[in-house]
């Protein structure tokens, strides 16, 4: 009975996640389109740190509690569910250029982000130092984005309506608190279910937790095929992957304290995958200035393939 209420509860959780999520990025947007910031920076900037906002409360609650493992889980298991699940579908069905001015910075960032991520929890934690270095390239991230939309000519000043605005902020905060009440579920219930179940929180939280707290990203993709807008689905993936490699783990190290201990999984399994697909995804693409249907298969496969060894013999 006790399995199937926190199952129950963790589905809940799902949901009110994924509904905040989405009722807050559309809020988001929409405000970013009133002041008309252009599409790539709302995709890299605004919607990335909507769609990564259930990633980092997750992780955040998590650490609050204790439970650093399920923490470092998620964030890294979000990242390679972003990349190797949500990437690989938007490349596979819409393969798409990749403009090397506006997404070189990014992508150098990313892959910089992921390595040095790996390298700083080699000793066991992720160390003071990398936490720091992390939060200078989530900086250094934001200060490309101001930088891109100060530049981009598609940049105009506009006038907003002020209903346009309020109804924006309430669901900006209904979707926020959504993504709140939800995150708490799914660690709780989590938790719970790992523990009557047999399985650590570590393969609870790079799985299931992971892909849940990815669905806002998922969401955003899918829209973003139907719409033919590749550049928001790319930039909002880029965009929520640097955050979430480089703010979430350091600001759960801050709010438990300490170095934040990092399991033999993760750096001999989740670490090297993350890493790895992140490669795949961006080099390639950088170098052609194109992203092709073959690395959206080569992704999903080797997606599969991490998830299998994560489940059947970690």
């Amino acid at each position: 009975m006790q399995i199937f209420l926190a199952g129950l509860l963790f589905i809940c959780g799902l949901c009110f996640t994924v509904y905040g999520g989405d009722s807050f990025i559309l809020a988001a947007s929409r405000i970013s389109e009133i002041f008309a910031i252009p599409k790539f920076i709302i995709g890299a900037t605004v919607v990335s740190l909507a769609t990564t906002l259930p990633e980092l409360l997750v992780s955040l609650f998590a650490a609050a509690d204790g439970k650093t493992d399920m923490a470092i889980g998620n964030a890294i298991g979000s990242v390679s569910a972003n990349t190797g699940l949500i990437l690989a579908l938007s490349i596979i069905f819409i393969p798409c250029s990749l403009n090397r001015k506006k997404l070189g910075i990014k992508c150098l960032l990313l892959v910089l982000s992921a390595a040095m991520l790996w390298l700083f929890s080699y000793e066991g934690f992720l160390s003071a130092a990398g936490c720091s270095l992390l939060l200078c390239f989530f900086a250094a991230f934001i200060f490309d984005n101001i930088s891109s939309a100060k530049n981009s000519s598609e940049h105009q000043s506009s006038i907003a309506e002020g209903e346009g605005i309020i109804l924006s902020v309430i669901r900006l905060t209904v979707g926020a608190l959504g993504i709140i009440f939800g995150a708490e579920l799914l660690v709780d219930n989590a938790s719970v279910l790992g523990l009557r179940l047999g399985i650590s929180e570590a393969i609870i939280s790079t799985t299931v937790l992971a892909v849940g707290t990815s669905l806002p990203e998922l969401i955003t993709t899918i829209c973003a095929i139907k719409r033919q807008e590749s550049s928001l689905s790319i930039g909002n993936i880029i965009g929520a992957n640097i955050i979430d490699l480089t703010i979430i783990l350091p600001l759960c190290s801050l709010l438990s304290g300490k170095a934040l201990p990092v399991t033999k999984k993760s750096f001999m399994l989740d670490m090297p995958f993350c890493f790895l697909a992140i490669c795949i995804a961006v080099i390639p693409a950088v170098y052609k200035e194109k992203f092709s249907r073959i690395q959206g298969f080569l992704l999903l496969f080797a997606y599969i393939t991490y998830m299998a060894i994560t489940v059947f013999f970690a």
